[in-house]
């Protein structure tokens, strides 16, 4: 996946507009992963993903249709566009995986390691240089992120791996959405992405409904369950999420040099502390709000690297 250097500020770039991106899609995904921690005794994880995208999708091919004519569908790179997309798929279904098995500030905390693999990405696969203001910025950031979650070391076991390999698989997904997808609309990507979701989530409730009797574990191993009114809301609400959080986050990847882009996605868990107090009640102490500070800042700092 070597690709040319590239400048940081090369032509094509908009900052500005990749940083909103990013800050958008960040405030939808996180609402929806709420929803989807507010549900989880409700829905399995593959029904989620089929009945989510399903919702998506036709919004997309509409905005395509009405808006933004003359989009084509098809993408430029079918090989790695498919390829980004099946990352992505496979960065949530390994992230949801490691939930039972951890604390979810465990979990997130190794998650959130993602901006020392974009900046690590983009310096060898990109050949961005990266200034020493820019890794001090990302070190703040997730020195926030520690503030925030606080996680035990006692609970670190073997399953906490499993949030690193979706912090690396979401990593290398934006590297190659900015060296190898750039040409692609980013409504042809968010429409792949909503697609692998269907053929995933398909394909494992197919292989479960066929499996003999097996002891659930959290979302991978359950199966369908009825669908109420409010199921429907909630699964309309989360198919906003991945739709703003799928085309935002393309968007962002291919308008920002991602060592930039990916300190903003430190702002995911200033998000979730405010989900974190409207759904569970949840108050954010000293130590979270000073974490949201440094975020801040971070973000800030690696502008001005």
């Amino acid at each position: 996946m070597q690709a040319p250097k590239t400048n940081p500020r090369a032509s094509g770039d908009h900052l500005g507009l990749a940083i909103g991106a990013i800050l958008f899609s960040v405030f939808a995904l996180s609402l929806g992963d709420a929803l989807i921690k507010l549900s989880s005794n409700s829905f399995a994880l593959w029904q989620i993903f089929v009945l989510r995208s399903v919702l998506a999708i036709p919004v997309l091919v509409g905005i395509g249709l009405a808006v933004l004519r003359g989009v084509s569908f098809w993408p430029v790179q079918p090989f790695w566009s498919l390829l980004r997309s099946l990352m992505l798929v496979a960065m949530w279904i390994v992230y949801y995986g490691a939930l039972p098995h951890l604390q979810l500030p465990v979990a997130a905390a190794a998650f959130y390691t993602l901006p020392f693999f974009i900046t690590l990405f983009s310096a060898l696969l990109l050949g961005e240089r990266i200034s020493r203001l820019g890794w001090g910025a990302v070190a703040l950031g997730f020195a926030g992120i520690l503030l925030i979650l606080k996680p035990d070391v006692g609970d670190f076991n073997a399953y906490a791996l499993l949030p690193l390999i979706s912090a690396m698989l979401y990593a290398l997904s934006m590297i190659l959405t900015r060296s190898k997808c750039q040409a692609e609309h980013p409504l042809t990507l968010a429409l792949l992405l909503n697609l692998s979701f269907i053929v995933v989530g398909a394909v494992a409730s197919l292989v479960l409904s066929v499996a003999p009797a097996l002891p659930e574990d959290g979302f991978l191993m359950s199966r369908w369950s009825p669908v109420d009114a409010g199921g429907w809301l909630t699964l309309c609400i989360m198919a906003a999420g991945i739709l703003i959080g799928s085309f935002g986050a393309a968007l962002a990847y291919q308008k920002g040099p991602p060592s930039v882009v990916g300190i903003f996605d430190f702002a995911y868990v200033g998000f979730a502390v405010i989900w974190g107090l409207v759904l569970f009640s949840d108050i954010p102490n000293a130590s979270a709000l000073t974490g949201i500070v440094l975020i801040s800042v971070a973000g800030g700092l690696s502008v001005r690297r």
